[in-house]
């Protein structure tokens, strides 16, 4: 998702220009032109990727509820990091789009699986 979003686009097309991404400097010094996977996901120094993720990676858990308490701190926390560069409402619209997406992408999985169990049913 990264790769084909708006920050992967811009990381691909200047990752060799040292004007844009110098990888002498430490990730707290640098001022890339966008972010790198490492400034979402490592910040501070945490080497837990999931600490910033979105994406719950536990089986059934796209369909949770995503605003439930227990989820409330790591989605502060991970709008808090668009908060860099962008603002406040844009994170939450962000999230709550992603959310979204999330739950859309759980039923088509789930109904594909299932087209497969009524192909095996038939013989298929």
């Amino acid at each position: 998702a990264y790769d084909i979003g708006l920050h992967g686009v811009v990381y691909q097309v200047n990752k060799w220009d040292p004007k844009q991404f110098d990888w002498t400097k430490k990730l707290a010094d640098a001022d890339y032109v966008g972010p790198t996977c490492q400034y979402c996901h490592m910040r501070g120094g945490h080497h837990n990727v999931q600490r910033f993720g979105t994406v719950y990676t536990s089986m059934g858990m796209s369909m949770a509820d995503r605003g439930a308490p227990i989820w409330k701190e790591k989605r502060v926390r991970w709008a808090s990091v668009c908060d860099d560069c962008h603002s406040p409402r844009f994170a939450r619209e962000n999230l709550q789009a992603l959310d979204e997406a999330v739950k859309d992408a759980g039923l088509k999985y789930r109904e594909t699986f299932q087209v497969a169990a009524d192909l095996v049913k038939d013989g298929v």
